[in-house]
């Protein structure tokens, strides 16, 4: 079967999109602003994708239906800072709480019991619950369409729970660490069921 994009509305490409790009990892971002003070969301169209500058992405939409900028992206727009979260298994349901459509200036991490604890190099501050969570500053914010925002952030910094890395190989133990994913709505899915692939010789070679 074709799909020609050109022929679906834009709510339509959403579906199939978030419905097969999957799974994806999930950011739980906090920001600040002077008027509205502490913020937190989770995004799911969001990567890495690149180590020198290190760099994240977060794919950034506007409220559906109104168009209005969400806290998030008018955060990073006028503060320039942000910190990503990591989210695992013990963090999903306050993760999904801070989802909730909330009027601005409300602190979604204190709805949903999350502490918040100063950063080390950026203003936002991040939430001690997660298992890694990662400065930023804004590297830069494009307009993808008039919905929909790419925010490029530098990391400053990392952080990383206690227990989870070998503090001397800087390796992750991957038993300890289990972040979750995004499927489609309302799906997520564990990533504790794992499989090694090892890469072969080049035939011929």
């Amino acid at each position: 079967m074709r799909i020609d994009f050109a022929d679906l509305a834009p709510a339509q490409r959403y579906r199939l999109l978030a419905a097969t790009v999957t799974p994806r990892p999930i950011a739980l971002v906090s920001t600040w602003s002077a008027h509205g003070g502490d913020n937190a969301a989770p995004y799911s169209f969001f990567n890495v994708m690149g180590e020198d500058p290190p760099a994240l992405v977060l794919g950034l939409e506007a409220t559906r239906g109104t168009g209005t900028l969400k806290d998030t992206t008018i955060n990073i727009r006028d503060q320039g800072e942000f910190v990503v979260h990591m989210v695992d298994e013990p963090l999903a349901d306050a993760m999904n709480l801070c989802a909730l459509p909330f009027p601005p200036g409300t602190s979604e991490a204190a709805l949903a019991g999350l502490a918040l604890v100063p950063s080390s190099l950026v203003r936002p501050r991040r939430i001690a619950a997660a298992p890694v969570a990662f400065e930023c500053e804004r590297l830069d914010l494009l307009p993808l369409g008039p919905n929909r925002f790419i925010a490029v952030g530098k990391v400053l910094a990392m952080h990383v729970r206690d227990g989870l890395m070998d503090p001397a190989t800087q390796r992750i133990d991957t038993d300890l660490y289990q972040p979750v994913g995004r499927l489609c709505t309302p799906f997520y899915t564990r990533t504790r069921d794992r499989f090694a692939l090892e890469v072969p010789p080049l035939p011929g070679a």
